[in-house]
């Protein structure tokens, strides 16, 4: 078809969107989102120990770390530029409270002290919770057969409290539990810690996509499910609801956790707040693109940068990603 018979007033030939994509040059002058390592949060296994690298089977590249071993995961890490971590602890003991949530020589407070003495650059998250110190895998007290709420909010704001008391930078509560964020605040507050902020997992959907971190953190739990306190997949409005809540108890940044399956409620989250917002690229959606990778069914490079660009586009402040060495360093060959 002659340029001179499309019709007038589609706005070609005068408007060519091609023009501006006719080099990498200008892709990149005029490119709208952009993932940077700024933007990236590195979860790290801690357990008890010294010398333990204990690749994760169903998270390949990630490890059971013990905190001699952990050091140099994030001295690579600060290396790279990724310049914040977030923990997470397998206890040596377990019972039905998840006490070794709070021992001071647990294996995060221990990591906290070791970190902030050789890399105080490195900024610190714990994830709060008690999953994987309680021997029957829930993240809160049980009674009578159900998770109990109440009970559970003093021994989360006790957890948190022996984070900041090591040396966190910033706490993390991933339980799902009612009115959690107003009591780690409380607990904070009145112990000297009001500068340490609360990054709250808002909207925890309870999604089949965190099957390998259960494996991870061996925190599966021994009966039923977390249905009855982590929220159901269909729903949107109420993730807002629980974004709400938690700002108003305290929360400083919101996070919609996985992050996937659920781009249409960070972007939500995002237009209907004013505060930061994460997401978290959880390990299901890690282990499917390393299983992928593997067979050489897709380019894992392009595939994972493309996903999350594409969380940053649906709003994402933070990425949450077991990804963010391997991006630090696509990023650094990009430059």
């Amino acid at each position: 078809m002659a340029v001179e018979s499309i019709r007038v007033g589609t706005g070609f030939p005068v408007q060519r969107p091609r023009r501006l994509r006719a080099s990498e040059t200008i892709r990149r002058l005029v490119q709208e989102t952009r993932l940077g390592t700024d933007d990236l949060i590195y979860p790290l296994f801690v357990v008890p120990g010294t010398g333990v690298r204990e690749e994760i089977d169903a998270m390949p590249g990630q490890y059971h770390l013990s905190v001699d071993m952990l050091l140099r995961r994030v001295e690579e890490s600060l290396g790279l530029g990724v310049r914040a971590c977030i923990l997470f602890g397998i206890p040596e003991h377990k019972d039905a409270t998840g006490s070794s949530a709070f021992d001071p020589q647990g294996p995060v407070q221990r990591a906290i002290r070791e970190i902030k003495a050789r890399f105080p650059e490195m900024y610190v998250i714990t994830d709060v919770c008690l999953c994987e110190y309680t021997d029957h895998g829930h993240c809160g007290v049980v009674q009578d057969g159900r998770v109990a709420n109440d009970p559970t909010l003093d021994l989360l704001a006790r957890e948190a409290l022996s984070h900041a008391e090591a040396g966190a930078d910033m706490v993390a509560p991933s339980d799902m539990m009612d009115g959690r964020v107003a009591a780690i605040r409380k607990a904070l507050d009145e112990n000297g810690f009001e500068e340490i902020p609360i990054m709250a997992y808002s909207a925890k959907y309870a999604s089949a996509y965190y099957g390998p971190f259960r494996v991870a953190a061996q925190s599966a739990p021994r009966f039923g499910d977390r249905r009855s306190y982590q929220m159901d997949p269909p729903n949107a409005r109420e993730a807002l609801k629980e974004v709400e809540l938690d700002i108003a108890e305290g929360a400083d940044i919101v996070m919609v956790k996985p992050a996937l399956a659920y781009l249409d409620v960070l972007w939500r989250v995002k237009e209907a707040t004013k505060v930061p917002v994460a997401c978290y690229n959880v390990s299901g959606e890690y282990a499917m693109v390393k299983a992928a990778a593997q067979r050489g069914w897709i380019d894992e490079r392009r595939v994972v940068l493309e996903t999350l660009t594409g969380m940053k586009r649906a709003g994402a402040d933070l990425i949450l990603t077991y990804h963010a060495l391997d991006v630090a360093r696509w990023l650094r060959e990009d430059a």
